[in-house]
């Protein structure tokens, strides 16, 4: 039985009663096989659950080696009994639907998923049944927000607060364990992030694990900041003395970045620049490890600039705009910022470009649960990939595991879920949030048709 605490969102709400296992394809249970060169770059056409990449910084092309495309998607209604593709000895199962602009999923202690609708501009809290494959409440936790997106408990182990960070503004509710509605109206933490809006709208958000420092990750204005005027070199470099290494100013300030303040708001900083979109912002389990999932600029060709993932360094410059994946600068801007030359960090995990990587978790090492995966995959991470719309060859729309040695990337990722394309112009999903149940699933939501999926070992409760 499915109950829906929210009467009001019943109508809009469907969801799965019945489970759908997903079609199953070759696994590779290592990457004894991985794709580099430009056989790395690939396209949908040949994404498959255990196709293994791993694109380095040498195979990069030219800038404007191709025409920028511009090749946007059609979404389509999900066709009868469609589900994601993944590795054998897993399957997928439709977790719930019906869920408008589904975004970025976190669990709170209790079990309970978190889900920020930005489009709706609200929270929704989806609860299994002990032992249910499928949700089987719905509620609404607060509406009325202003483009939520990132979500986090405060205090991590038994949180008095639901932070959520809304697109120009981070505001909490109280919040007791448990709760499927905010007990009060939202409480202002950080009353306003940009000076103007517009251009890249999501922001996550996190805490270190002492609880001392929030972290708050805001996207560029723009692609380039073409409406940024220019300064001379000394003048930048005083900037930078402000606002951090290779910080930019004008409607980009305080974007492109990382920002970290105290649990209340306070003692505003850049923690680190030049990350165009980190649209997903977390910690490695059990560390202070920042990391970021990053939508990198388009209009230099097919294959520049990749997006990526990386751990982000306190201080760190990542580039933009004025250079990319470490000493390339781009022409676009040439000449603005020859001060900033070796001093811009190569991320560690480059993606196939313009996939918009837009969700970030990573497989607790201890994870237990009668879902768990396998021991080969405990440390690795888990990134969503909406799906290009600047490339010829369309990419994304799916999900890939980073491997992970040591909690150090080693550059390689495998396509996980795939299937979510049904031909050269349309999707039916595009995947959004990732992240882990209590139970050990792993759990993905896609916008398309606002469809949330479980993936589980068959051998566990998947």
């Amino acid at each position: 039985m499915i109950v829906v605490t929210n009467r009001r969102m019943a109508p809009a709400l469907a969801l799965s009663a019945v489970a759908v296992a997903c079609p199953i394809l070759a696994r590779a249970q290592a990457p004894a096989e991985v794709r580099t060169g430009p056989a790395a770059f690939g396209d949908w056409r040949s994404d498959a659950p255990g196709v293994w990449r791993r694109i380095e910084v040498k195979d990069l092309p030219a800038p404007f080696a191709t025409p920028s495309a511009r090749n946007t998607s059609s979404v389509a209604a999900r066709p009868k009994d469609a589900a994601p593709k993944t590795l054998p000895g897993f399957s997928a199962r439709l977790f719930a639907s019906g869920l408008d602009g589904a975004r970025l999923m976190r669990v709170a202690p209790n079990g309970d998923v978190f889900l920020s609708q930005g489009d709706a501009g609200r929270v929704s809290v989806l609860r299994a049944a002990p032992g249910a494959v499928t949700a089987t409440e719905v509620s609404t936790f607060a509406e009325g927000l202003e483009q939520p997106f990132g979500i986090a408990f405060y205090p991590a182990d038994h949180p008095k607060w639901v932070y959520v960070a809304n697109t120009n503004s981070v505001v909490r509710f109280a919040y007791v364990e448990g709760d499927l509605k905010a007990r009060g109206p939202a409480q202002t933490v950080v009353a306003q992030l940009t000076a103007e809006e517009g251009g890249h709208w999501t922001r996550d958000i996190g805490f270190s694990p002492d609880g001392r420092r929030m972290y708050v990750s805001v996207g560029s204005a723009s692609n380039v900041a073409e409406e940024m005027a220019r300064k001379s070199v000394p003048d930048a470099k005083a900037f930078d003395a402000v606002h951090g290494q290779g910080a930019a100013w004008g409607p980009e300030t305080d974007r492109a970045d990382v920002l970290v303040f105290d649990p209340e708001g306070r003692g505003r900083k850049v923690y680190a620049s030049g990350i165009r979109n980190c649209v997903a912002l977390t910690l490695a389990p059990s560390t202070d490890q920042l990391w970021c999932a990053v939508n990198e600029r388009d209009g230099l060709g097919d294959n520049l600039v990749p997006d990526y993932v990386t751990r982000v360094k306190p201080g760190g410059f990542y580039g933009w705009p004025w250079w990319y994946m470490g000493g390339h600068e781009d022409p676009r801007l040439k000449g603005q910022r020859p001060d900033l030359a070796g001093q811009v960090l190569t991320p560690d995990v480059p993606l196939q470009p313009h996939s918009a990587a837009l969700g970030l978790a990573f497989y607790p090492k201890g994870q237990g649960g009668p879902a768990a995966f396998p021991a080969e995959y405990r440390g690795d991470a888990f990134v969503a990939l909406h799906g290009s719309w600047n490339r010829a060859l369309r990419t994304g729309y799916k999900v890939v595991r980073l491997k992970l040695q040591d909690g150090v990337p080693t550059g390689a990722y495998e396509d996980f879920l795939t299937g979510f394309v049904l031909d050269a112009r349309r999707v039916w999903g595009r995947p959004v949030g990732v992240t882990v149940t209590h139970d050990g699933a792993l759990l993905v939501s896609e916008d398309g048709n606002g469809t949330m999926w479980r993936g589980a070992p068959r051998t566990g409760a998947g």
